[in-house]
């Protein structure tokens, strides 16, 4: 599973819309999710109102505050005229340049939501395979890893079984939702496989 981030300033408008129709054309093997520096109460009525008229509803949809263990989570991330917003997402980030429909007459809304639908169905008919292929966030956390492993054993096993049993676990925890606490338990479960005289981490793999 891969995971798509989009975010906006306060997770009300834009980044719901975006959201919305990225898990409405989206294959199943990459969800959505949505967040925002400054979280108002709730998504903005007005796009409430302009994605009913298209068939979906968003008024269920909390806004939710931007933290660092789901850009961890994000294989690929889009802010919307935010600015640098996505520090430690650690694969690719769009910026779409999009208005605030915040406040804005209903007509203006809709302009908003047909062009977020425009972006969404740009990026999942030309960009789904980059999302698939890319390995950047399981590198950088391979490389994280790699270096206690590699002193640790050093001498007790070769290189070539060490990175294969750290990839082999990390690849286990791909789908987990906060990667942030992936890392310490990774490194116990390779060091538990690599003590061993078999690693069950390579028998599965």
């Amino acid at each position: 599973m891969k995971y798509v981030l989009f975010v906006c300033t306060h997770n009300a408008g834009r980044s719901q819309m975006a959201k919305a129709f990225f898990d409405c054309y989206a294959p199943h093997d990459i969800r959505a999710e949505s967040a925002g520096q400054d979280p108002a109460p709730a998504v903005w009525p007005e796009v409430v109102e302009v994605m009913r008229e298209v068939g979906l509803d968003v008024s269920v949809e909390k806004p939710r505050k931007l933290i660092v263990e789901m850009q961890l989570h994000a294989d690929w991330a889009v802010t919307m005229g935010c600015g640098d917003a996505c520090p430690y997402v650690p694969t690719t980030v769009e910026d779409w340049d999009i208005p605030d429909p915040a406040g804005r007459p209903i007509d203006e809304v809709r302009a908003i939501r047909d062009g977020v639908e425009a972006r969404v169905k740009d990026l999942v008919h030309n960009r789904l395979e980059a999302i698939r292929s890319d390995r950047t966030a399981h590198q950088l956390r391979l490389v994280r890893l790699l270096p206690s492993l590699a002193r640790e054993f050093d001498g007790l096993r070769s290189d070539e079984e060490i990175r294969a049993c750290a990839d082999a676990i990390l690849a286990q925890y791909e789908d987990v939702p906060v990667r942030s606490f992936v890392m310490s338990i990774a490194h116990r479960r390779a060091t538990e496989c690599l003590r061993a005289e078999h690693c069950d981490a390579l028998a599965v793999a």
